[in-house]
């Protein structure tokens, strides 16, 4: 990232400011604005998260905040009620008390006499999420977001379930808030209170993962901050940001498709990161890109070319060996002038006996394939990656081979021609299941002349919600139906002499939850079918189309120091004595100081995730968080520790909180619960 020692406008940072909210809670918040913006009022940006804009997100925010600052605007970085060092407990995701305070900022901030009057949210995550959903709420002053990363179905496409399964990242996910929620608020900006507010958040922020475990189907508790429940209440312009390494790619589909708003869309090949910051690379120059979003739609600089070009800007990725990590991956950036495209093409391609056919096969030429079964072991998953890539190597699927041996198998030919896919495939199977509660799960891999097989794509469908995700029912064992499962979206070219593999499998450990019991599927090939969006390639590229990225700027990062080194890990083990398995991920930052604040920081997440043999009632996930936060006026840490497993009947919840001062421990508390499953 090319760092700017000079920006257009000197910037002013205040480094702390209290929010006062009508209930008289007050939030804590960082302003970096244009030294003169109490004579020349500008528009102001929200970035509300819960992730401590002190520490754990100052470097990050110190990047784009005052980069926005430099071109014109009041940059509003706000710790959520019961975060970082704001007041109050945090007790869930996107409240309703958590919208209300969104919308109270931002009207406190269109107050303001160096605010125009005018506001925008930016965010990526959870600031992502809460910019889409204040949206919908029409707040007065707010004029356009910027969603990063998010999505517009809590439901179908978060964290938490795919395709109706229970998502392991559930449970980390629950595990990391549960970490973060542990943290106590800085003494420096609250004072001697500090201490007590603390206490407060460890005695009642609550178990996270109890809560969205109760909530196993698409229930009210989901379709509140989905904002695809209501499209037409958002208004304003959105800038809807993902990347194919990331879990919320398909979401940026679903918004240009819905929303009558003004949308503008991009993917590139990133993880969970704003693309300035873009891993895997090619990261671009988005700050540029937002500045002047902001000034479009803000400042009324109508003709600054922001909504020229193409509705949907992709990175359309070439072909890769499979690997748990790329620095950069090889493509090319194209654009669709709207979205839907009228140029995609879908195409359906038969499968049949093992095999994907060419969609031209003559339907008359009466071929027949015997039905194929399938009950995969539970090793199946261990090479799938994570359901998003948090950036952290290793955590991308590896060759799909170490997988393929426990799924059913479809290859084509190798392919005559190059091919473009651009869109969400389809796999649509007609399956029996000789149990009344199964899943599936599908993979698209590209397969090179060498073999090797790199996954594209994949989905995964809980069979008990053909009638829809808010009324699962029971599978009646042997009777057939068809399903559709939708993969995730993506844009990729497979070259001549590649084929494309589709894998189906009976589980997906430890990507996906397994079903209570081990089922055996029955797959009529017949009736079955690969649909791909293919994008042609015989027409030449439209020059207005094609997108073109400066170089990633942004403000000089807040300086820290690395007093202790981090550790990546990611192991697969395997015993054959005993038939036990084990997924060990290690994330340790280390030790860092923020020298601006003389803090040091500790942060260390080991994930584990077992099973014996066959017993799909052995699966395991555990969790294991360490937080400290050092200072000679502080000294705190607190160890957490989640462990989910299951019966057939029931989820079962362990959860361990120690918190310390010092060598003295200061609270302890401990969970255990248990959630009925329901059709999962």
């Amino acid at each position: 990232m090319r760092t700017l020692t000079t920006l257009p406008l000197p910037v002013e940072e205040t480094e702390h400011l209290w929010i006062p909210l009508s209930d008289g809670t007050r939030l804590a918040a960082r302003l970096w604005k244009p030294a003169d913006a109490e004579a020349n009022p500008v528009p102001g940006i929200v970035e509300m998260i819960p992730y401590r804009k002190r520490d754990l997100t100052a470097v990050r925010d110190s990047i784009h905040h005052p980069y926005m600052a430099g071109h014109g605007y009041a940059c509003l970085r706000v710790d959520l009620r019961g975060s970082g060092d704001s007041e109050g407990v945090l007790t869930d995701e996107y409240l309703e008390q958590e919208l209300q305070d969104v919308e109270e900022v931002l009207a406190w901030l269109a107050c303001q006499p160096w605010c125009s009057g005018r506001t925008g949210i930016m965010g990526i995550s959870w600031g992502g999420f809460n910019g889409l959903q204040v949206a919908a709420r029409q707040p007065e002053s707010l004029g356009a977001i910027v969603t990063v990363c998010s999505t517009d179905d809590r439901y179908t496409d978060d964290v938490h379930y795919m395709g109706g399964c229970l998502l392991t990242d559930n449970l980390s996910w629950a595990s990391t808030m549960f970490a973060y929620n542990s943290a106590p608020p800085d003494p420096e900006i609250v004072g001697d209170r500090w201490r007590d507010m603390w206490h407060d958040r460890l005695e009642h922020s609550g178990l996270w993962l109890d809560t969205w475990l109760r909530h196993q189907r698409k229930d009210d508790y989901w379709r509140h901050g989905s904002v695809n429940e209501n499209y037409a209440a958002i208004q304003v312009p959105v800038f809807a940001v993902s990347g194919w390494a990331d879990g919320y790619s398909n979401a940026v589909f679903r918004l240009l498709r819905g929303l009558d708003a003004p949308t503008r869309g991009l993917i590139g090949p990133w993880s969970h990161k704003y693309p300035h910051l873009g891993q895997p690379g090619p990261a671009i120059g988005f700050l540029q890109e937002v500045v002047a979003w902001w000034d479009h739609w803000l400042k009324d600089r109508t003709d600054n070319g922001a909504m020229d070009g193409p509705q949907l800007s992709i990175w359309m990725q070439d072909t890769v060996t499979p690997s748990t990590t790329y620095e950069n991956r090889p493509g090319r950036w194209v654009g669709e002038r709207t979205w839907p495209s009228p140029r995609i093409v879908e195409t359906r391609y038969p499968l049949f006996r093992r095999r994907i056919l060419t969609a031209d096969t003559d339907a008359e030429a009466n071929l027949s394939s015997p039905a194929l079964t399938l009950q995969s072991p539970l090793s199946v998953g261990h090479f799938g990656g994570k359901w998003c890539s948090y950036n952290a190597p290793p955590d991308m699927p590896y060759d799909q081979r170490e997988e393929d041996g426990g799924a059913l198998v479809f290859d084509s030919d190798p392919l005559e021609e190059r091919l473009e896919l651009l869109g969400q495939p389809i796999v649509e199977l007609t399956i029996a299941s000789d149990q009344p509660v199964a899943m599936v799960a599908v993979r698209l891999s590209d397969v090179n002349p060498s073999d090797a097989a790199t996954r594209v794509s994949y989905g995964l469908l809980n069979l008990n919600h053909y009638n829809g995700s808010d009324d699962p029912q029971p599978l009646t064992p042997g009777e057939s139906r068809t399903y559709q499962v939708k993969l995730n979206g993506l844009a990729q070219s497979f070259p001549p002499g590649h084929r494309l593999r589709v894998a189906v499998s009976t589980s997906y450990w430890p990507v996906v939850w397994p079903s209570p019991r081990v089922a055996r599927l029955t797959i009529d090939p017949n009736t079955s079918a690969l649909i791909l969006p293919v994008r042609p390639q015989d027409d030449e590229e439209d020059p207005e189309m094609l997108p073109v990225f400066g170089p990633p700027e942004g403000a000089k990062p807040l300086p820290t120091q690395q007093l202790v080194p981090g550790e990546q890990d990611w192991t697969v083990s395997r015993n054959l004595v005993d038939l036990t398995g084990k997924l060990e991920v290690t994330k340790d930052l280390g030790v860092v100081r923020f020298t601006d604040i003389d803090v040091d920081v500790t942060r260390r997440a080991v994930e584990r995730y077992t099973f014996k043999g066959t017993d799909v009632n052995s699966v395991r996930g555990e969790t294991d968080w360490v937080m400290g936060f050092q200072r000679d006026d502080l000294s705190v840490y607190t160890y957490t520790k989640t462990v989910l497993t299951s019966t057939p009947e029931a989820f079962h919840v362990y959860a361990e909180l120690d918190a310390y001062e010092g060598e003295t421990r200061v609270a302890s508390k401990t969970w255990k619960t248990t959630i009925d499953r329901d059709f999962i």
